[in-house]
């Protein structure tokens, strides 16, 4: 089924449309700007963070303080806690004032009590520290003219406050004392122990050339005891050379094929 409009009933129907879409228009503009209003109503009546009651935005349109405030001219001022009996710290610890509050902070080192941070704030020096001037500064209990080290082989060692005890180079503490360490013991090596197969009969070689040339010098004089002696190392010198290269060969010989 078809409906047909005429002319004049489309262009009523497109301002009615156009009419209810401005009036959402107009609807949404008036929500956003009630709610600027409403924003702007509540920056205007805040009060400042120290504040806790006020006629106004500005500092010193103040009628009440935050803690940690006190009023002065309708103006909120910081309280400062470590001027009153509010900023107790414990042993060891000074008051640090803060905005509306304070906080405790340790002592330097150098203090037993304190009245502010650093050595020149000291009310007395801890042990191991002296006042020079203003500061306890740390005693370098190592300078002293008493040997703070009682033993013979302890080296002294000054650190903040005290001192150490280190055994000198060479030594290590056993039971409390210093003792010499131990050195690993090292066995002797023979005279040939370090010696390559090679060297050795290089040596050997050496050695029976020194008495092939004894027996020979003896037995140029005639002696035939010696002449004999000579004769036989001198062939058994030559067989063991001549067996010695013939292994060599023959080992070649089998790598070879």
């Amino acid at each position: 089924m078809f409906i047909f409009l005429s002319r004049n009933t489309k262009q009523l129907y497109l301002v009615d449309l156009l009419g209810q879409m401005g009036m959402r228009m107009l609807h949404m503009n008036l929500l956003q700007a009630a709610l600027l209003c409403c924003l702007l109503a509540v920056k205007a009546h805040s009060c400042p963070p120290a504040c806790s009651k006020c006629s106004g935005p500005e500092n010193h349109q103040c009628e009440g303080c935050s803690t940690g405030w006190i009023l002065h001219n309708n103006t909120c001022v910081d309280l400062n806690e470590c001027d009153t009996e509010l900023g107790i710290c414990p042993a060891n610890n000074y008051c640090f004032n803060t905005e509306g509050s304070f906080e405790c902070r340790d002592c330097d080192p150098a203090c037993v009590g304190c009245m502010g941070s650093g050595p020149a704030r000291c009310r007395k020096c801890a042990l191991g520290f002296t006042l020079t001037g203003s500061k306890c500064l740390d005693i370098d209990e190592c300078s002293d003219r008493v040997l703070a080290c009682q033993g013979l082989d302890e080296i002294c060692a000054n650190t903040v406050g005290s001192f150490r005890c280190d055994c000198a180079k060479g030594f290590i503490r056993r039971d409390g004392v210093c003792v010499r360490k131990q050195q690993p013991s090292v066995q002797g090596k023979g005279l040939f122990e370090d010696m390559q197969d090679d060297e050795v009969e290089v040596l050997q070689q050496m050695f029976f050339g020194v008495v092939l040339c004894a027996l020979a010098t003896l037995a140029a004089k005639g002696d035939m005891v010696y002449t004999s002696v000579f004769m036989g190392a001198t062939a058994a010198m030559a067989g063991y050379w001549l067996s010695d290269r013939g292994d060599r060969l023959v080992d070649n010989f089998f790598r070879v094929r």
